[in-house]
């Protein structure tokens, strides 16, 4: 049945298409209708779906938001908004204001030949647009691909290294409550390999809506970090959908850290397609107040010999919700495989609240899979502990909840960003971080 959350969004699509369409790209449009077909059929999921038990889909999405559909210009210079650097990463910086890439100043330095940062209107093709995304009967997915009017595309050729990561500054902007819908393409041909931090900032105390899909080709021995990380405020609302396919013999390295939000549901759908494929997926979650952060997780072994590695980590105050649920699925020929899926929580209040999922389907049988989960409340006896030893008891707190969190950053390959984590999640726990040192966004 059709509730007034979908509806204002068939409406909307309905008397707004061609204003959309106009201020897309041919690539874009062209699944614009099919989309828009599979969510009024499907409408939102209700919290009896199992991929979305956890969070309220139909209520994040009842408020009316505004959208730039006639991409009026954005007053922003981000180069003179963001001041935030991560010491010695030595990054490419590029940026997405609201879901338009920001093209007007590029950063300085030739990338190898061959190598494609830009807009997604102006590079993507309908060879991989979309594809990843299709197969996932989604309604947020579907949305988003009937509303996208444009978004970042990276192709990086066979062979190619980049020796610089990539950091791409997601930038909110808007004088009013305004929803967003970001695309992400990624394509890494056979022995290429980079890396990607995606940093989400927001500019202005608005409410913000944001959807987001990425999608993400790994070719045959080609490499990729990803590490998304989501310093926003209280009024925002961020979901995101993540599709990674990866072919034989090829390296994935997935990181999502939440140190501010509002609430944040984050969905991973990954497939490990060729033999010898890898994937480590890691995420770690700060939250307090009423912040809410649920990370979903799927992970597809189609074929024998590929390793996936799983952890999360979530530390929990006041009375903010957590929920993590992940599933392993092994193929009847996957043999060989090997798995290991680990969440674990500490709850540091009494109104703090923590679901957990992890889960296995298997079935192949000859594989080395496990999984695990735990939740619970900082070592009395370790606190004691320290206390004994002079330590107050606010600071042994903040030693033990610094020390969990680190085992996720400690998984982390980007050096510089893995020490200036350390740091910055001090801060949090301290209360001290309300943005990142430097940095102009939210004043």
């Amino acid at each position: 049945m059709i509730t007034s959350s979908e509806q204002q969004y068939i409406a909307l699509y309905e008397q707004t298409r061609q204003m959309i369409c106009q201020h897309s790209s041919a690539v874009m449009n062209a699944v614009r209708d099919v989309a828009y077909e599979r969510f009024k059929a499907m409408g939102f999921p209700t919290r009896k779906v199992e991929r979305y038990k956890y969070t309220d889909i139909q209520e994040l999405f009842a408020p009316d938001y505004g959208l730039n559909l006639n991409r009026l210009a954005i007053p922003v210079n981000p180069y003179d908004a963001f001041r935030c650097d991560v010491p010695n990463l030595s990054t490419m910086l590029y940026f997405v204001v609201n879901d338009a890439f920001y093209s007007q100043t590029l950063p300085k330095g030739n990338l190898p030949e061959g190598v494609v940062i830009g807009s997604l209107n102006e590079f993507a093709s309908t060879t991989h647009y979309n594809r990843l995304a299709s197969r996932d009967a989604d309604a947020v997915t579907s949305l988003n691909t009937m509303l996208a009017q444009d978004g970042l595309y990276v192709y990086v050729p066979r062979g190619v290294v980049l020796d610089k990561a990539i950091q791409v500054i997601n930038i909110l902007r808007s004088d009013v409550n305004l929803m967003v819908n970001r695309r992400v393409l990624i394509i890494l041909e056979e022995g290429a390999e980079a890396k990607f931090l995606f940093c989400d900032h927001a500019m202005d105390d608005r409410h913000f809506l944001t959807t987001q899909v990425i999608e993400v080709y790994v070719g045959q021995n080609a490499k990729l970090d990803l590490y998304c990380l989501e310093e926003t405020h209280a009024k925002n609302v961020r979901v995101s959908n993540v599709y990674i396919d990866q072919e034989a013999n090829s390296r994935v390295n997935h990181n999502v850290i939440t140190l501010h939000n509002g609430l944040t549901r984050n969905k991973l759908d990954l497939n490990l397609r060729g033999e010898g494929a890898e994937c480590s997926c890691n995420g770690c979650v700060i939250a307090d107040k009423q912040q809410h952060v649920d990370n979903n997780t799927l992970i597809t072994h189609h074929v024998p010999h590929c390793t996936s590695q799983e952890l999360y980590k979530y530390v929990l105050n006041d009375e903010a919700t957590g929920a993590f649920a992940g599933k392993v699925y092994v193929a009847k020929d996957a043999q060989k495989t090997i798995s290991q899926m680990t969440n674990q929580n500490l709850c540091a209040t009494k109104n703090a609240r923590m679901y957990t999922q992890p889960m296995l389907e298997i079935y192949a049988d000859d594989v080395k899979c496990a999984h695990g989960s735990t939740v619970g409340q900082l070592n009395d006896a370790a606190l004691f502990y320290m206390q004994q030893r002079g330590i107050s008891r606010k600071e042994a707190q903040l030693l033990l909840q610094s020390a969990f969190i680190n085992e996720v950053i400690g998984h982390m390959e980007l050096e510089p960003l893995r020490d200036r984590l350390h740091y910055l999640v001090e801060k949090r726990f301290r209360g001290e971080l309300n943005k990142c040192e430097g940095c102009k966004l939210c004043r």
